[in-house]
């Protein structure tokens, strides 16, 4: 039997669990790719969109950072997840630095190998398709529209720091969602070897 939070596939077992991080710019397909895997290979999903509608659903005001404080509760959640020995998939955009080295310095916390998987859309249209008949039931959270996604990608910043040294896969969402799928679950499963463990600050 698999040890607990590893992940396993028929006939495929990794001796520990993983904190696996999406990155892409709004409908670039990040959610629809991290649902399949984390399906597959039984890891929860913490998503940051969802997480953000619940705190406008609260009553905070809108002219407060509540894009900041979703990441927070979801390195909250994750982090839970991770000490009670199970792996996890954080879905965001992930688009600055800061973000993405959040994701390592909980990794090295927990002493877990760190993954992003790094979702793009080469077909223009096929991406503003996506915007215009996405409706995922958020309330209080306006569905991002194509100026959001050119405002996030002018806000897009390269892979830098410590989020550039652990690995990374650039998936293409104008392929099949099978083919992703595919190439996403070789990188996960695929020789990932824990960090040793370190303070928030070692990271």
């Amino acid at each position: 039997m698999a040890e607990l939070g590893a992940i396993t596939e028929p006939g495929v077992h990794t001796p520990v669990p993983q904190l696996i991080a999406t990155a892409g710019l709004p409908g670039a397909g990040k959610s629809t790719i991290a649902e399949v895997i984390g399906n597959r290979l039984g890891l929860p999903i913490v998503s940051v969109d969802p997480i953000e509608s619940a705190i406008l659903a609260a009553g905070i005001d809108r002219d407060q950072p509540t894009g900041l404080a979703a990441y927070l509760v979801a390195e909250t959640i994750a982090e839970a997840v991770l000490t009670g020995g199970a792996g996890v998939i954080v879905d965001a955009v992930n688009a600055v630095e800061p973000a993405r080295e959040q994701w390592v310095r909980l990794a090295a916390r927990q002493g877990v190998p760190v993954k992003f998987l790094e979702v793009v859309c080469s077909d223009e249209e096929l991406h503003r398709a996506r915007l215009a008949n996405r409706d995922r039931g958020l309330p209080h959270f306006a569905e991002p529209d194509w100026h959001a996604v050119e405002q996030s990608q002018d806000e897009w910043e390269s892979w830098t720091g410590s989020s550039a040294a652990v690995p990374r896969i650039t998936l293409d969402s104008a392929q099949p969602l099978g083919v992703n799928v595919e190439q996403a679950l070789a990188f996960v499963i695929g020789g990932a070897q824990p960090p040793s463990r370190a303070d928030a600050s070692g990271a």
